[in-house]
Parts: C-alpha cells; sequence; structure tokens
C-alpha cells in the first residue's frame, strides 16, 4: 500500500514539473513579453518559433 502512495507522488511531481516546460506563448501580449514578434508566417533564418500569436497561422518568433 505504501508502494501505491509512493508511486502516486512521483506521477505527480513528474507530471507538475513537466506542464512548465510546455507552456507556450498563445497570444501577442505574451509574446512581445518574452521578447518575440509575431509573424504571419514562418520565422525567419536568424529566429525560432517560440508559440502563436493568434493561432497557429501567425507565429511568435524570438532570436536564437
Amino acid at each position: 500500500m505504501r508502494l501505491h502512495h509512493l508511486l502516486l507522488a512521483l506521477l505527480f511531481l513528474v507530471l507538475s514539473a513537466g506542464s512548465g516546460f510546455t507552456q507556450g506563448v498563445g497570444n501577442p501580449v505574451s509574446c512581445a513579453r518574452n521578447k518575440g514578434i509575431c509573424v504571419p508566417s514562418r520565422c525567419p533564418g536568424n529566429m525560432r518559433q517560440i508559440g502563436t500569436c493568434l493561432g497557429p497561422p501567425v507565429k511568435c518568433c524570438r532570436r536564437k
């Protein structure tokens, strides 16, 4: 029975720690706050995508 509690606690720890890394940019305000710009198509060569601005077609890009 103790093993179940330990496994449940470990699962909770893994899932809660991983959620911070998967949280992305989802609007123009958070894009600007993360030092990014909204681009209507693909990010230029010297930039990488860090999220979206107004949905999948508009990307939030930041310098590499």
